[in-house]
Formats: structure tokens, C-alpha cells, sequence
């Protein structure tokens, strides 16, 4: 057909190799407008992705409950620990039944009855004295409730003198309620009882929290050159749904999952993020169970009717410590110093490396510090705001200051995966001694899930504390514990004041007998006259770091343990 091909193949090569060389020259060019032109497309795919993540998230079976068997199989003598401990936060409720009370049968604090006893010898109270309060809780039908798991909060204050004490609160379990108070300063006092929550709503939480562990979900986002992926992650994901990358700590198996990306693998992961709340999780019934807290208030004998409890062995209140004049007194035998100028802080941190660990609780002291000392400047280390890690030094006095977050669970915003660290390696990675302090806070962001992934978590902390304290005696450790916080019918959901309380008893419970010591923002937050907030107001932040400087500078060279 072709009587010439020599001539055309010659003309074939010549535009071949034309079209070869000047790809060549624009291949950079072409390949950078196809990378920015497909890397939009996956920035749009991504940002369509977040923001339907929440409608395609795992589905959880209601039988059964997640994450508390996860992690290596503790030690026999740590599963007893466990038992002993959820022996102790064990909290009555509700008898068994085969359908939830109605409304009107709950626990009502208008139609309840509260009563101060008199004194039994004489008809006033002595500084040293116990102050004794009884409330008997009734339902909305004006009926006795029978049954204990009310949860009430207590303090005993004198707003003219700012002072004030933590109360406790003991449950007969008949609805019968003994609130008992020292008595610990001269004047008059009122007593405030506060009903947080019914025992029938505190059935709920227990059981959102041992059911619920995905109410609060996190996501990571994958990345390679142009190929962006966001997936659902958590400490315990269905398995049988999607598959798994598996983030587990190496060497304590603390456990964490994302759900892998289906194009990109699971080494391209490159950050950690709250993914969002679960909403709709109750019935109407159960949402009608979260309205506001009720106070009652006391000033001497509120009325003739004394109520009398069953024999009970006798209970003495044993607070951290009280407020008077605004200033917390604590009764540990620890001497209670005031830091009110940046010169008297700067002393006494002189020489000072201070590692902060935690939740944002604790990067509020850092906060506070760097505040308040301006020698202290804060080294911008191009981290995320409210997230870290941060870095503080004031080289004239010699002082290091530093806060990181703890590892997941954390709820932060956007924290990179390589700055994502676990609290026991970083306490594994310090040197320690006598200018070394190590303050720790990690409470909030367990609320969600079962007590035994708490408890899990402190173990190997303090397993890492050990280590530290055996090569280094004398490094200083001070551990902060939970406090109130301000609650609505949603937030109780997720950071219930119950929560708070369930995750305190346990910390102090495994650090006691240890060489660490401990700021009580619990007892701190309860007895001050302030609203109850997750971040406490300034007043009580003072209180708190006076407390972890009298610490760190004790008046006598003898630390009080």
C-alpha cells in the first residue's frame, strides 16, 4: 500500500522524538499543575469526608462491653489491685428491674427533707467539733425513696469569713443520706447540699460508660505526597466492620485503632484530632433525668423532724485541707506558703527543670506561671494553640519550664502524630535529681470509657514513676487531681461530675504510699464559693500553685509527706 515507507517511518521518528524532548522540558511544569489540580481534589474529597465522618461511624453491639479487656494481660497482683479498686468506687442504684422508674418515681429534691442534728452534749459547736446533716431523699410523688445512689455534693461555708470546707457525703443506701463537716473555724456557717444527679440517672451514666465507650470519637488524617485520607479512630474499634491500624504502644500495649485508609497505608498516618460528641443517646424518659442541680441550704437546726439512720460505723470527715480569708489551708502537715510576687516564684524555681504532663488542667499552670513571671518568655516552637507542646526558659535564673500533652485519649485539636507521646515513655526519658519536678494531671479525658482503662493507664505511670524515683530519689513529683466543673444536660453525657469523681477516688487510691504528692483540686474546687468550672478561676489557680510551690519550697529543709 505504502510504495515509500523509509520516507515516512523517517517522518514518524523526527515527530516521535520532537514529542519526547519537549515533554521533557515541560514534564516539571505539567506535573506540577497535575499535582496542585489533583491535590484540590483530594483536599475537597477530604474536607466532604470530615464532615459526613459522624453520619458512617462504627456501630457498637449494646451487649457488650469494649476497650476494659484491651492492653496486655495485667499481672495477678494487678488484677486483684483492679478488683479492690472498683470494689471501692462501686456505687449502689436503682433495684433490678425489668423497665426504668417513671419520672415520678425519681428522686425529687423539692419534695426531700434536709435537717442539721443537734449537737448531742451541748447546744453549740467547738472548733474541732463534727457538724452532722441528714437528708431524706422523696420522689415527685412526695413519697420516701428506699434505695440509696443519689449524687450529692457538700460544703460547709461562711461567705463573710471566705472560708470554706469540703463535706462528706455517706450513702445508708435506704435513702438516707448522713453529710458530715469538721468544724475549723470560729463564726457562723452555712451548710450547702447540692443533689448533682438522681440515683436513677447515675444508673444511666454508669451505663453509657461501660456500653458507650464511642460517645466521644477521634479521627487522624493519612497523607502521601498529594493523597490525603481522614478515618475514624478510638481505643477500641468493631473489627468486623472495616480494617484496623493498629497503633499499640510497643512496650506497655496501651491500645489505639484507626480504621484503615483505603488507598494510603498505615505509616501515612500524620495526626491525632476530636472527631466530635455522639448525640441522641437517650430516651426522652433519660433526658428528663439530667435537669439542673438543686441546693439546699442549712443555717443551724432547719427543723424539728430528725431523721435517724440505721447502726453504722462511725464516719470521721478527713478533708486535704479549707479556705479562710481565700486562702487554702491544707491539713496534710504541709506548711502552706503564698507566691503573690513573680520575684518570691523566681527564687524559688531558680535551678529548676519543671516537666508538666496532662490534660489542659495542668497547661493552665503553665499558663498561669509564664503569666505571672515575665522573666519566664515562652519559645515559639510553632505549636498548635491549646494543644503543645509549649516551652518556657528565663536563662538569667537558670529555670525550665515545659508542658505536653498525655497520649490517647486526648481531645484536643489537631496534635501531630509525632508530638503524640505517652506520659510513662516521657517520665522513662528523664534524668531526674533534685532540681527536677514532675507534675502530672490526666483525668479528664478518661470520663468516657470503663474505670478499667483508667486504671490501666495509672498503673504504668506509676510504674514509670518508680523507675524514676529508684535512679533519682530525690526528683519531686506532684500528681493533680480532678475537679468540678460546670455541668449542663449534655455535658453531663461526657464529663459528668460522677465521672470525675469515680476516676479521683481511684488516683489518689493508687498513688497513696508512693513518694509523690497532691494538689486536691477536687477538695480546691468543692469548697471554694466560685462557680464550678473544668478550667477553675484564677483564685483557685493561685491556691493550687501556691500549694505546688510550697512543695518545691518548703519552709523547713524536711519535706512533709
Amino acid at each position: 500500500m505504502c510504495r515509500n515507507p523509509s520516507k515516512y517511518a523517517l517522518l514518524f521518528l523526527f515527530l516521535s522524538l520532537s514529542g519526547f524532548i519537549f515533554l521533557l522540558r515541560n514534564i516539571h511544569t505539567l506535573e506540577s499543575w497535575n499535582c496542585h489540580a489533583i491535590s484540590a481534589f483530594y483536599q475537597f474529597q477530604t474536607r466532604i469526608h470530615s464532615s459526613l465522618m459522624s453520619v458512617n461511624l462504627p456501630t457498637y453491639n449494646q451487649n457488650l462491653t469494649f476497650c476494659a479487656h484491651l492492653g496486655q494481660k495485667p499481672f495477678p497482683e494487678d488484677k486483684l489491685e483492679e478488683h479492690y479498686l472498683l470494689d471501692s468506687i462501686e456505687w449502689p442504684g436503682p433495684p433490678a428491674r425489668f423497665a426504668p422508674p417513671s419520672l415520678r418515681q425519681t428522686s425529687d429534691p423539692v419534695h426531700s427533707l434536709f435537717t442539721i442534728l443537734p449537737h448531742k452534749e451541748r447546744r453549740e459547736w467547738r472548733i474541732g467539733d463534727q457538724l452532722e446533716a441528714l437528708v431524706q431523699m422523696h420522689d415527685y410523688q412526695g413519697r420516701p425513696k428506699h434505695y440509696g445512689g443519689d449524687f450529692l455534693l457538700a460544703r460547709l461555708h461562711s461567705p463573710e469569713l471566705g472560708a470554706g470546707v469540703a463535706g462528706t457525703v455517706v450513702d445508708h443506701r435506704n435513702g438516707i443520706y448522713s453529710v458530715l463537716f469538721p468544724l475549723l473555724w470560729v463564726g457562723s456557717a452555712q451548710v450547702e447540699i447540692t443533689l448533682v444527679h438522681s440515683s436513677e440517672a447515675v444508673a444511666v451514666l454508669k451505663h453509657l460508660r461501660e456500653h458507650r465507650p464511642d460517645r466521644v470519637f477521634f479521627k487522624s488524617l493519612f497523607r502521601l505526597g498529594f493523597l490525603s485520607e481522614t478515618t475514624v479512630c478510638n481505643m477500641c474499634l468493631p473489627s468486623d466492620q472495616h480494617s484496623l491500624c493498629n497503633y499499640t504502644d510497643l512496650y506497655t500495649g496501651e491500645p489505639w485503632y484507626c480504621y484503615k485508609p483505603k488507598i494510603l497505608g498505615c505509616d501515612t498516618r500524620i495526626n491525632h484530632a476530636k472527631g466530635g460528641y455522639l448525640k441522641h443517646l437517650l430516651t426522652n424518659k433519660e433526658a428528663l433525668l439530667f435537669q439542673r442541680s438543686v441546693v439546699f441550704y442549712g443555717l443551724g437546726n432547719s427543723g424539728n423532724q430528725v431523721m435517724r439512720t440505721n447502726s453504722i460505723q462511725p464516719v470521721k470527715p478527713k478533708p486535704s485541707g479549707y479556705y479562710f480569708k481565700d486562702s487554702w489551708r491544707p491539713l496534710g502537715g504541709t506548711v502552706m506558703r503564698h507566691f503573690n510576687e513573680s520575684a518570691v516564684i523566681t527564687q524559688c524555681l531558680r535551678n529548676k527543670v519543671i516537666n508538666m504532663y496532662g490534660d489542659s488542667t495542668v497547661r493552665q499552670w503553665f499558663e498561669y506561671l509564664i503569666t505571672l513571671v515575665p522573666e519566664l518568655k515562652e519559645i515559639n516552637l510553632h505549636s498548635p494553640k491549646n494543644v503543645g507542646p509549649f516551652m518556657a526558659v528565663d536563662t538569667t535564673h537558670n529555670i525550665l519550664l515545659k508542658y505536653r500533652c498525655h497520649g490517647p485519649p486526648i481531645r484536643f485539636s489537631t496534635v501531630l502524630s509525632s508530638e503524640l507521646r505517652y506520659v510513662f515513655n516521657e517520665l522513662d526519658g528523664l534524668s531526674g535529681g533534685p532540681n527536677t519536678v514532675v507534675v502530672l494531671s490526666i483525668w479528664a479525658h478518661f470520663s468516657t470509657f470503663p474505670v478499667e482503662v483508667y486504671i490501666r493507664r495509672l498503673r504504668h505511670i506509676r510504674r514509670a514513676l518508680l523507675r524514676l524515683l529508684g535512679r533519682a530519689p530525690e526528683t519531686l513529683v506532684v500528681i493533680r487531681s480532678a475537679n468540678l466543673q460546670a455541668l449542663d444536660a449534655e455535658v453531663s453525657l461526657y464529663n459528668s461530675d460522677w465521672y470525675s469523681l469515680q476516676l479521683d477516688t481511684v488516683l489518689k487510691a493508687m498513688f497513696r504510699g508512693m513518694d509523690v504528692l497532691m494538689v486536691d483540686a477536687w477538695e480546691m474546687s468543692l469548697a471554694h464559693h466560685l462557680p464550678h468550672a473544668l478550667h477553675p478561676p484564677q483564685a483557685i489557680v493561685q491556691n493550687m500553685i501556691d500549694m505546688l510551690l510550697s512543695y518545691v519550697c518548703p519552709v523547713t529543709k524536711s519535706r512533709t509527706k
